[in-house]
């Protein structure tokens, strides 16, 4: 039971450097003193699907399947490595995290649920970690891919905040925080303050989440400054003050109200 022990953490390591040979290589040996082990089916489906070996991945996600047919995993990557064969991909990205990626950082970053997500084809090749684009519309701030596929929108009163902040010279990055063919979160993290904002948390501060994180020792980065509230009468005031000044606008909207792809 410990040399198994040992061996699920080496391909658990093995998988966080992308290390597919190594990952591989111990879930069969697992696999092999273990039959019914459903983790190391699934990480081995995992690292054969990120090795660029589609239809092995498929065999043992089938084996995972048939072990614990309730596994909501399992019948999703097996949906994912079906849109796989039916576009013809036959390699799919992997990001090598940055473990501090997801650092929160209170008032400059936001975990965010996409609304009106786009096609399962689309998202099925999202990675965790992926750099994604935020496109400013009218009414909404629509997230995409590099080549400009559309992955989702941002909820209204994010977007909204957002749209007001990024007039006002505020930059932004946006990573894939979790991907599922029927829903996206993504990662936001404010890059610049723009001098309109600058006394603005870009994102609300939750404080009660803050002090739970304190409580659990989890690190959380100390804030140098101190912002101020923005209610939506503030924001509206802002929005207003922006519209007025056209030219201190350092961004590009997309004026034509294209329609989310199904």
């Amino acid at each position: 039971m410990d040399r198994n022990l040992n061996k699920e953490t080496s391909a658990i390591d093995a998988a966080i450097n992308a290390d597919w040979s190594k990952a591989i290589s111990l879930n069969k040996e697992i696999i092999k003193e273990d039959k019914k082990n459903v983790d190391a089916h699934l990480r081995l489906g995992f690292a054969y699907l990120q090795d660029g070996k589609i239809q092995l991945a498929k065999t043992y996600y089938k084996k995972a399947l048939k072990l614990q047919p309730s596994n909501y995993i399992v019948s999703e990557n097996l949906e994912r490595i079906r849109i796989f064969e039916s576009k013809k991909i036959k390699q799919v990205k992997y990001i090598n995290l940055d473990p501090y990626l997801f650092l929160d950082i209170p008032g400059k970053t936001k975990t965010v649920t996409l609304v009106n997500c786009g096609q399962k084809a689309i998202l099925a090749k999202l990675a965790i970690g992926q750099s994604l684009f935020l496109t400013v519309k009218k009414r909404r701030v629509e997230v995409r891919t590099q080549d400009k596929e559309y992955i989702g929108c941002l909820p209204d009163d994010i977007s909204k905040r957002l749209t007001i902040f990024v007039k006002a010279g505020s930059t932004f990055s946006c990573f894939v925080k979790e991907a599922a063919l029927k829903q996206t979160i993504i990662f936001l993290r404010e890059e610049k303050k723009g001098k309109k904002v600058s006394k603005y948390a870009s994102f609300p501060i939750n404080i009660s989440a803050n002090l739970h994180n304190l409580a659990s020792g989890d690190e959380v980065e100390a804030r140098e400054e101190e912002f101020e509230d923005l209610t939506d009468n503030d924001l509206e005031k802002l929005a207003e003050t922006l519209n007025e000044e056209k030219e201190y606008l350092p961004y590009q909207s997309e004026d034509k109200e294209d329609e989310p792809e199904e």
